[in-house]
């Protein structure tokens, strides 16, 4: 059921670089009477919150300083250079009162259930390390993201280590906000990436009776707009505040409601009264590749429903712009773009620009969408041009440089399930163009002696690239050919395993043959 469907939050084209929520005054970073900005202390930047929030800061007009264990963690975060970096163990008070020093806000975005048992007590530790060292060094806020849970229940060990973790910091006796969320929806949320695994690979579920619960979850984009918000909320507040989405769901209804975004069938689920949550956590670590220290907290935290208790967030912040965001536009912001160049995004790199649904490079390798790869290399002592000649004729009366008739029966097979097989053939058959048709394949980028990416147009239960390029190796030029599947479900991934003995035939093959040709035409010219 919903309670604000009417609100509809529009995607984030501008991410970092432009006012994530449209809302410039209540997120903007206050400048006193002496022009001197505040500064801010990000607990946690490396973390999946800390990561996203850090650069709208910057963004927001705020100095940004982080404490990290290991500052080598922030090379690969594009915002790295434009924060202070201080260097120490967030359980270490002498640490936090040095990083706190002319600090006006500490953002306490740190939550140790990644390592596994005696996460509770290690929380309970940097939690008390906080207080102290907010108090000694005069810190004017305490920013903390908690969980949502009922107050009239028995609270799962990671409830229970969020409520008393805010518990700890509202009595510091430094001004405290306690933002409590309940399911956050962003391409490498622990809680998101679960449902998204689960719907991915089961059609049907055999599932514990807490599908039936009610869950209340917000998009991250939402929840950094909170937090951002929260550092201008007047002084003398000192409170938990829950927030939450317009949607509130049950656990069933978000993993169908995944589904929908993602192209699937809707997936049948049936609630059983045996699974014990142990059990449930062991059943989650099999078919998903989250960590068993991480699911089994997370299932034990869906006995309960979650969902927001009061609105009084609305009195003290402003909303996003255009609305809190519904599930089903978060689900499809977290999933982002499924195309090859979000391949890089998510595995390598991601831009300043980058939406907060997007993967970041300090993710967990779990996270994000599944993709299947296949790479080749070999080194040739052919030109760029001679090798660039043979790929770019790839494909039509050319062939795919591979056994024959393996291309056939894969077109053949196309044709039975009402696709275009391998007919069409193409245009030229010495060049590749952008927008060209290559038989099942259509061309996608074409950058001469570089780059020729095809786009699968047969039918597969998911998306596919076939890459191949030239880059400068150790020794010289290298022939480089790179397979990329995106599976859709478990049909997907199912037709992954089907075709996989085949690879070292037809992929082996193309780039031997390939490199070869390319030689002996090298050779003839001389």
């Amino acid at each position: 059921m919903s309670n604000d469907n009417a609100r509809h939050a529009a995607a984030d084209p501008g991410g970092a670089l432009s006012d994530p929520t449209g809302h410039e005054s209540a997120l903007r970073a206050p400048v006193d009477a002496e022009g001197a900005v505040p500064r801010v202390l990000v607990l946690g930047a490396t973390g999946y919150l800390g990561g996203r929030l850090a650069p709208r800061l910057l963004n927001a007009g705020y100095r940004v300083r982080v404490l990290v264990r290991s500052p080598e963690r922030l090379a690969s975060l594009p915002w790295a250079g434009e924060v202070e970096v201080e260097t120490g163990d967030a359980s270490d008070v002498e640490a936090l009162v040095r990083a706190m020093d002319g600090v006006d806000t500490a953002y306490f975005l740190v939550h140790s259930m990644s390592g596994g048992k005696g996460f509770a007590s290690k929380d309970r530790e940097i939690a008390q390390a906080v207080a102290v060292a907010a108090a000694r060094a005069e810190v004017r806020r305490i920013i903390y993201l908690g969980g949502l849970f009922p107050h009239d229940a028995e609270l799962s060990d990671h409830l229970a280590s969020r409520k008393e973790v805010g518990e700890i910091l509202l009595g510091s006796g430094v001004p405290t906000l306690v933002l409590r969320a309940g399911v956050v929806i962003g391409s490498g949320s622990a809680s998101f990436e679960m449902v998204r695994h689960l719907t991915e690979v089961l059609p049907y579920m055999p599932a514990p009776r807490w599908v039936r619960n009610f869950i209340q979850p917000i998009a991250v984009r939402d929840v950094l707009h909170y937090l951002l918000a929260a550092a201008r909320v007047s002084p003398e507040v000192s409170r938990a505040l829950d927030i939450g989405g317009p949607d509130v769901l049950r656990y069933g209804q978000m993993m169908n409601g995944y589904a929908v975004v993602a192209g699937l069938p809707q997936r049948r689920i049936a609630a059983l009264p045996v699974f014990t949550p142990r059990l449930a956590s062991h059943w989650v670590g099999l078919v998903t590749p989250i960590p068993r220290q991480i699911a089994g907290p997370l299932v034990e935290s869906l006995q309960n429903d979650c969902v927001m208790h009061d609105h009084d967030v609305d009195e003290m912040m402003p909303r996003p712009a255009g609305g809190l965001t519904p599930y089903r536009e978060a689900v499809r912001l977290a999933m982002g773009r499924i195309a090859f160049d979000r391949v890089e995004t998510s595995w390598v790199d991601a831009p300043v620009q980058s939406a907060p649904s997007e993967p970041l490079p300090s993710d967990p390798d779990w996270a994000g969408h599944l993709v299947f790869t296949d790479t080749r290399s070999r080194a040739t002592v052919a030109s760029r041009a001679a090798l660039w000649s043979v790929i770019q004729g790839i494909g039509g009366a050319n062939g795919w440089y591979s056994p024959p008739l393996l291309w056939a029966i894969r077109g053949w097979m196309d044709r039975v399930v009402g696709g275009v097989g391998l007919q069409r053939g193409r245009r030229s058959r010495s060049a590749a163009r952008v927008g060209d048709v290559i038989d099942f394949w259509r061309v996608e980028a074409s950058e001469p002696e570089q780059l020729l990416r095809l786009r699968a147009e047969m039918r597969v239960p998911g998306q596919a690239w076939l890459e191949l390029g030239i880059a400068e190796g150790d020794d010289g030029l290298e022939y480089r050919q790179r397979a990329v599947f995106f599976p859709r479900g478990l049909s997907g991934r199912l037709y992954w395993l089907a075709v996989l003995p085949f690879h070292g035939l037809i992929f082996a093959g193309m780039s031997r043959r390939i490199v070869d040709l390319a030689e002996a035409d090298a050779g003839a010219a001389q």
